[in-house]
């Protein structure tokens, strides 16, 4: 069994004070993002390893973006949540400065509403329209996305074309050194 990453009776909880950010962002310039369950006492912090990762991944990274999300970034977050569904970090991914937790936060608040109200289900990916147009202003095309068809329709046809957001994700064992060997010879005694 797994030893508890902290005492809970010694931990603070609730709000982090400044002090305690000041802590966590010298040590993490200092030592960089390692080991979060040893970080709260490496850092002098008497926090639990998840409230200080939490912290430093959702209020203290310096590239963080605050505010209000633009209309390009609405745009995109349609789009992605047409192709990915629920993935948020995948989405989140894809929008520097944004948090995945973010980023459900504010489809859920704020996109989904909007959607709603415009008469489109957010669960069907179809009837949110082709590339190139806003879903939630006249037919403005947005500003960050640049799609790129390749050559899977014509310009006269109705068809519409995903943009290609590189989403493979896919993971393969490297083959065994042997067959990398029988390989290399083979290729050698063609040569």
């Amino acid at each position: 069994m797994r030893k508890p990453c902290c005492e809970k009776e010694e931990t603070n909880k609730g709000a982090w004070s400044l002090e305690e950010d000041q802590k966590l962002i010298h040590h993490i310039q200092k030592h960089g993002e390692g080991c979060w369950r040893s970080l709260p006492m490496a850092a002098g912090l008497r926090r639990c390893g998840k409230s200080c990762r939490l912290r430093w991944i959702n209020y203290l990274r310096p590239d963080l973006k605050r505010g209000n999300f633009g209309e390009d970034e609405e745009d995109l977050i349609i789009r992605l949540h047409a192709l990915l569904g629920n993935r948020w970090s995948l989405i989140a991914g894809r929008l520097p400065g944004r948090t995945d937790n973010e980023v459900k936060n504010y489809w859920n608040s704020h996109i989904k509403k909007k959607l709603i109200k415009m008469g489109k289900d957010p669960k069907k990916p179809h009837q949110l329209g082709g590339p190139g147009k806003s879903f939630l202003t006249k037919n403005q095309p947005p500003k960050l996305l640049n799609f790129h068809c390749h050559g899977c329709h014509d310009n006269q046809s109705n068809k519409t074309c995903l943009p290609d957001l590189n989403l493979d994700l896919t993971l393969s064992t490297p083959p065994p050194a042997s067959s990398v060997l029988v390989e290399q010879r083979q290729l050698n005694h063609m040569n």
